[in-house]
């Protein structure tokens, strides 16, 4: 209360000096009021209103600190924050995308600078004996008996990133990035633009709002869908159960990013919160998703279909592989997001504390189709924070087939992680739908640096697998990778993940043949 007495009372002695001289020796002075006059009206305001207590208190002063509060995470990231601090991706993560992208060198010098006995260190088993491996387009074909349109999908590939979360010039600039490195694109639930249709191949995927193939009440229209499942760019159909960054909650559009170009691709109502429900209403348990998935692959006449699950209760996903077995109706391949997965728009509580994280997921994914004898009928493809050639043969290790990246992509483009995706006002123009910002996203120079990171991230894990000794991605196994695990032990991922199960053996073109041996 004294310090609020004090501001006032010099603030108004101020302006009363001011006038005394103005009406004392000339007018002049009057403009001397251009500043303290406007300060004694806000004082005096802030003294009496009663929203925010550091205001009422410090009536002037107190605005300091929501000026520092507004750019802390600029300064954090510029000048405190060290190489490897930053989350959710730090400054060497980030530097080695953009690196990549634009053709740079991409060495590092005097050494690492990550603590090698920290918990948590991560290294891979190198051989005296280094490979070559002539082909670095690494690649898996998906598609099980069941299909009659196979899709060769590369191990990198877009993970899903909706048109309306993302700019126009974002996802031209992805799809034309696909198309001359020949990788496929995700669509996310948001449905299919004609920023989608710039030579790449799509995977398109369906969420519990079906946009792009819904009727007036929101439910799946097999006639809107079968006209977009058959056109040539859809390559595979991504059924989404669920996202890492908020499983069971559902996407989430905000009022500012749903335009009436982007509503009319979804067929919602424009500038309103678009919120997709948690679940689908196609189907209401295992069997009758089985069903519907049969139901997708028969509509877009035997093209790949699979769905992206986190996973939270295991036994529900038990649940879903005992309806495999029971209909005989099995899915090409399923997406693994992990907790960790990024997104534009979550509640607090979904991103931190729901879902299970990416390589426990992806463990028992892995080990559970097996265990059901399904693994040689489904592709594994792994999604959450992969920006390296040592993050996507980690999941290989762990038994996927292939991977999404998101946020590389997104660093790619140009995102700085300025953390700013729900508030539509992305300084770099990749998560906006705000013309000013956008249209400074150049599509010819961003697609080639997307390329580029594509080829680029390829060729450094095809130089991890040569140092290894891993002629094949079915070679990648986890006995090869190591994790210091307290201040004295260090495990290989077999030993954490697959102790109780036994080993994977990964044979070449022989998924039939794949067990767990004691």
């Amino acid at each position: 209360m004294a310090v609020r007495k004090l501001i006032l009372i010099t603030i108004v002695l101020t302006n009363l000096i001011i006038v005394s001289f103005g009406i004392i020796f000339t007018p002049q002075w009057f403009w001397l009021l251009i500043i303290p006059f406007p300060l004694m009206i806000i004082a005096f305001y802030n003294s009496f209103q009663t929203n925010h207590a550091i205001l009422r208190n410090f009536p002037l002063v107190g605005y300091f600190r929501y000026f520092f509060e507004s750019i802390r995470p600029e300064l954090r990231q510029y000048f405190w924050e060290s190489d490897t601090d930053g989350r959710p991706f730090n400054r060497r993560q980030r530097s080695i995308v953009y690196q990549r992208s634009k053709n740079e060198r991409e060495t590092v010098a005097f050494g690492m600078q990550t603590d090698p006995q920290a918990v948590g260190n991560e290294w891979v088993a190198h051989s005296i004996f280094p490979c070559h491996i002539e082909n670095h387009d690494l690649r898996t074909t998906v598609g099980n008996a069941s299909c009659s349109q196979p899709y060769s999908l590369s191990v990198f590939n877009i993970s899903a990133m909706s048109y309306g979360a993302l700019s126009k010039t974002a996802i031209t600039a992805l799809n034309k990035g696909a198309a001359l490195q020949n990788f496929a694109h995700n669509t996310g639930e948001g449905g299919i633009s004609n920023y989608h249709i710039s030579g790449g191949d799509l995977i398109w995927q369906i969420g519990t709002g079906y946009f792009g193939c819904r009727n007036e009440m929101g439910y799946f229209d097999p006639d809107l869908f079968t006209e977009k499942a058959n056109r040539p760019y859809v390559k595979m159909i991504e059924l989404k159960i669920s996202q890492g960054a908020k499983p069971g909650h559902g996407g989430i559009l905000p009022a500012a990013k749903n335009t009436p170009e982007v509503a009319a691709i979804r067929h919602v109502v424009p500038g309103t919160d678009v919120m997709s429900p948690p679940a689908h209403s196609a189907f209401r348990n295992p069997i009758e998703m089985m069903e519907f998935i049969q139901q997708l692959r028969d509509l877009s006449n035997g093209k790949p279909v699979g769905f992206k699950i986190c996973i939270g209760d295991k036994p529900e996903f038990m649940e879903i592989c005992r309806a495999m077995q029971t209909t005989q109706i099995f899915p090409d391949f399923i997406s693994i997001d992990g907790s960790e997965g990024g997104t534009g728009a979550a509640p607090l509580e979904f991103t931190d504390n729901l879902g299970m994280p990416l390589y426990d997921a992806l463990t028992f994914v892995t080990t559970t189709l097996i265990k059901y004898g399904l693994k040689k009928h489904i592709k594994i493809i792994a999604s959450s924070r992969i920006v390296t050639g040592f993050d996507l043969l980690k999941v290989i290790a762990l038994g996927a087939d292939a991977c999404y990246s998101a946020r590389g992509m997104m660093f790619a483009l140009g995102c700085i992680q300025a953390l700013k995706c729900n508030e539509d006002v992305c300084p770099v123009g990749v998560a906006t739908q705000q013309p000013h910002l956008y249209k400074g996203l150049d599509v010819e120079d961003k697609y080639v640096r997307v390329a580029q990171f594509h080829r680029n991230t390829l060729r450094a894990t095809v130089e991890i697998m040569e140092a290894c000794g891993f002629r094949t991605l079915d070679d990648v196994t986890a006995d090869k990778f190591f994790r210091k695990v307290d201040s004295i032990q260090t495990l290989s991922f077999q030993d954490i993940y697959f102790k109780e199960t036994g080993r994977l053996i990964k044979k070449e073109n022989s998924f039939a043949k794949e067990e767990f041996l004691d």
